[in-house]
């Protein structure tokens, strides 16, 4: 077959795949979108959240969704488009042309590797931004006496105490997600709107019962001037609430790679293990190939079992697929961090076993 009837084949296919998968993206997107924006109608009236916010959360949380579902709509997609074309003959007609199954399910996987591009893009920019967005409404409505600040970090009212952390992070402890404060400070105001006391603190804790401060440099001012004290940790009688604190902060699945970094390089500088931003540091670095080899894998069901089946048992081998890679995926991972595999590997095994089974398959039917 002359190139020019190339041109025109991966022209049929990706016509066919780009149609199918944006429906799918459109649709599944959308639906996860309804079903927050209905959780978020439970919330409104509470400390001053309105419809309106509500709105505004979905639409700001509409880009991290975009690149969750895109995975899973490549998948169902790349189904229904070459199942389309199998079930109208046209892939038997390629075939005998002289088309590989490879060559033909390397024009459906390069649509998507296009569309990934943008979908990283997307993933390492708006969604963060708008997460971040949606954090700062929640946190708002969860109490009032917080804030957060793109830069400055969190900030809180505590009596006649004014509270800055520049970073915030989340650890696992026993299987509970714990907040960490780093580079806290402390402003303590007098009756008369003097400032009384300021602490600063490199990091404070929960311990289950009260917040310690760590490494803190106090300094007190009065009438006779400034006095201050160093301690390596010391009780911190402070109101805020841990388990709000906690649901405050970004996701590390929801963080940029940029963001995700920063907070590993901390916690390693630190002697702590990076745990759960290491998984989702790789995980984001790795998204392009496991989609990729996920929708590669899929494509036999297209030549074969797809064949003469119409949508419903396309969409039932789709949605069976994506349900089984995440529910590997994820075994992989959490194997991985409870027997100490680095998370790079864990993220990369479940990519490489599908990658192997594509190959013995394309290889054996040619």
């Amino acid at each position: 077959m002359g190139m020019p009837n190339i041109k025109r084949v991966d022209r049929l296919v990706a016509i066919s795949v780009l149609g199918s998968l944006l429906t799918v993206w459109l649709v599944l997107t959308g639906f996860d979108a309804v079903t927050q924006f209905l959780r978020q109608l439970g919330s409104v009236g509470k400390n001053g959240y309105t419809l309106t916010d509500a709105v505004v959360y979905v639409l700001v949380t509409f880009p991290r969704r975009a690149y969750e579902m895109f995975g899973n709509a490549a998948l169902i997609g790349g189904l229904l488009g070459l199942g389309g074309l199998a079930g109208s003959g046209e892939l038997t007609a390629l075939r005998a042309a002289g088309m590989s199954r490879l060559r033909i399910a390397g024009s459906a996987a390069g649509v998507v590797a296009v569309l990934i591009v943008g979908v990283v893009i997307l993933g390492e920019t708006a969604a963060p931004w708008g997460d971040q967005q949606a954090q700062v409404m929640q946190l708002r409505m969860k109490s009032g006496n917080l804030g957060l600040g793109n830069a400055s970090g969190l900030w809180a009212r505590d009596g006649d105490d004014i509270i800055n952390a520049r970073g915030t992070t989340l650890k696992q402890h026993d299987g509970v997600s714990e907040v960490q404060l780093s580079d806290v400070r402390v402003f303590t105001f007098a009756d008369d709107g003097r400032l009384s006391r300021f602490q600063w603190a490199k990091t404070a804790t929960h311990n289950g019962h009260q917040w310690i401060l760590h490494d803190v440099r106090s300094t007190t001012l009065d009438a006779q001037g400034t006095h201050a004290t160093t301690m390596p940790s010391e009780p911190w009688p402070s109101s805020l609430n841990p388990q709000v604190l906690a649901q405050s902060v970004i996701q590390p699945q929801y963080l940029s790679m940029r963001d995700l970094r920063r907070n590993m390089h901390y916690l390693e500088s630190n002697g702590e293990s990076p745990g759960s931003y290491a998984v989702a540091f790789w995980g984001r670095a790795l998204y392009p190939l496991n989609v990729l080899v996920l929708v590669l894998c899929a494509m036999p069901f297209a030549f074969g079992a797809l064949r003469s089946g119409g949508l419903g048992k396309r969409l039932f081998v789709g949605m069976l697929l994506a349900v089984g890679w995440y529910f590997m995926q994820q075994a992989m991972v959490n194997f991985g961090t409870v027997y100490g595999l680095s998370p790079l590997l864990a993220n990369l095994l479940p990519a490489s076993l599908l990658a192997c089974v594509a190959w013995l398959y394309f290889r054996r039917r040619v």
